[in-house]
């Protein structure tokens, strides 16, 4: 009788602490190598500064569009921005070279 005391209470006292440590093992592992680990958190880091540089040239892309567009407005038309645009719709006319326009469809 007191040896099965002794191995009930021997379980009974370490079945709770071996429920915790598998709980830790599990949140543990997929803390670092799950699919929002700390592993996966450094993938992402690395795409994000990625996708930032991207971004950052197509701002510097949209601003260089968005200042000849300001160029063309009514009223502050630059000259040479217009002569560049109608050279490349006359396909590269070269000096002295007459171009009659095309009627658009």
């Amino acid at each position: 009788m007191r040896i099965r005391r002794s191995v009930t209470r021997f379980f009974g006292i370490s079945v709770l602490p071996a429920i915790t440590c598998a709980i830790i093992a599990y949140f543990g592992y997929y803390a670092v190598w799950g699919e929002r680990g700390m592993l996966a958190l450094a993938d992402t880091q690395a795409r994000l500064g990625v996708q930032q540089e991207q971004l950052a040239q197509l701002q510097a892309s949209r601003q260089r569009l968005e200042h000849r567009i300001d160029l063309m407005r009514p009223g502050n038309v630059d000259n040479d921005l217009v002569e560049e645009l109608a050279r490349g719709q006359l396909m590269e006319g070269a000096p002295g070279q007459i171009a009659v326009p095309r009627i658009a469809h």
